[in-house]
């Protein structure tokens, strides 16, 4: 790794093929800042692949954003390429139809001749590899306040191109506590976790709201796209299994994560062709997948990814866990949702869904109103426990109007 100017790292920038050259950013809370300006001002013309780009990613015409998952830097840009795909097969198209000419990543400050990823492994080795081979350019923003974390984000320094130094704090998602409804949802899915059981959380407060209520379990493992501070408090709390390590594939949460994890022999940081694997999921004991939705209808279909017919985040890795978790012995794939939507006065369980499905097939849905364990029922079970068990008293009575019309209750059925 060669350290230079922003001036050659835009000279070098110039001289990548095409007239619209593929870039990989590191995305989420990870994302090269320093890097993303100096494409954005020498570049009229590009294509960034970025996972979840955040607050004040450009949006302009000739600047491309590619993403199977939108963050809110890119909800609002008309010239967004959004990909509908399951996350654990992203990686995939950069030796295929979505070819990389650079990477560019923020890394930690090199250790015995190596720089980290720290907080953000998921898509980028394989982003990485597949530049190498075609000889293309990897560049990194190397801050010293990255954490060094170990496992499929350790890169030897020779693999990257060129460096740029940038000293600056790394971002943090504002901190929410949970509401009333989030904290009885969170302490209905922490029924269904069990003494040396695996956990995978998604994005959310509701996810986050369960661990608060995990902390009398004990020799738990995780598995999971995301590690957040929930993660940390349990191992601090002795809940998590100190022989097995914690393995994610992207982080985000407060300093005092950031602190924790930087060199941290407990976390093993995986790329997401081995996290997402839903054969490596189901390997998993009791397997306990936690994830959220914005919808769910009475034929158990969620939607996680539209919002009024636009796309909002996407699959993500729900679709990966969901069907891991259903193959793991013991396991659950949990769908945790409020059951009222109050900004727009509306149910989230609703008839049939309006916009494309994300996931299907949980084995249990939980709301603040209670636990429906679908798993195994039938189609006419499966409505009712729905409406009883996990919609809003406001929303039931339309919703049985609505199974009748759809022809999901049994003729002469009462409710």
């Amino acid at each position: 790794m060669k350290m230079v100017t922003e001036s050659h790292v835009a000279e070098r920038l110039r001289e990548l093929p095409g007239p619209d050259p593929r870039i990989v950013v590191s995305g989420n809370f990870a994302t090269p800042w320093e890097l993303v300006r100096i494409v954005d001002a020498t570049l009229e013309r590009c294509r960034t692949f970025v996972m979840n780009p955040q607050a004040g990613w450009p949006v302009r015409s000739g600047f491309v954003t590619e993403t199977p998952f939108v963050g809110p830097g890119a909800r609002d840009d008309p010239w967004l390429d959004y990909l509908p795909m399951r996350l654990s097969l992203v990686p995939r198209l950069f030796a295929s139809i979505r070819p990389p000419e650079a990477v560019l990543v923020q890394t930690s400050s090199p250790r015995n001749g190596k720089v980290s990823l720290g907080i953000e492994v998921n898509i980028l080795p394989a982003a990485i590899d597949e530049v190498r081979r075609r000889g293309g350019l990897v560049v990194a923003q190397v801050n010293p306040r990255m954490p060094y974390t170990h496992g499929d984000g350790e890169i030897d320094v020779e693999l990257i191109d060129l460096g740029i130094d940038v000293d600056a704090p790394l971002p943090s998602p504002p901190v929410r506590p949970p509401d009333d409804a989030a904290s009885v949802i969170g302490e209905l899915v922490s029924y269904l976790a069990t003494d040396g059981g695996t956990l995978q959380m998604g994005i959310g407060q509701i996810p986050d709201a369960a661990l608060e209520f995990m902390h009398t379990k004990h020799r738990m493992g995780v598995w999971s796209e995301l590690v957040s501070d929930g993660v940390m408090d349990l191992d601090r709390s002795g809940v998590l299994d100190p022989q097995r390590p914690l393995v994610a594939s992207f982080l985000f949460g407060t300093p005092e994560l950031y602190e924790w994890v930087d060199g941290n022999p407990r976390l093993t940081m995986r790329r997401t062709e081995i996290v997402n694997d839903p054969a490596r999921i189901a390997d998993q004991p009791a397997m306990l997948s936690i994830n959220t939705a914005l919808e769910v209808d009475l034929f158990a279909q969620a939607n996680a990814s539209f919002v009024r017919g636009k796309i909002y985040s996407g699959f993500g890795g729900q679709p990966d866990f969901v069907s891991g978790a259903l193959h793991s012995a013991g396991g659950h794939a949990v769908l945790a949702l409020r059951s009222w939507h109050e900004k727009s006065d509306a149910s989230n369980i609703v008839p049939i869904l309006h916009d494309p499905v994300c996931s299907f097939q949980h084995s249990v849905i939980v709301t603040e109103q209670g636990l429906a364990a679908i798993f195994g029922r039938s189609q006419h079970a499966q409505t009712r426990l729905l409406i009883e068990e996990a919609a809003h008293p406001r929303a039931r009575e339309g919703l049985w109007r609505a199974a009748e019309s759809l022809g999901l209750l049994r003729p002469g059925e009462q409710h």
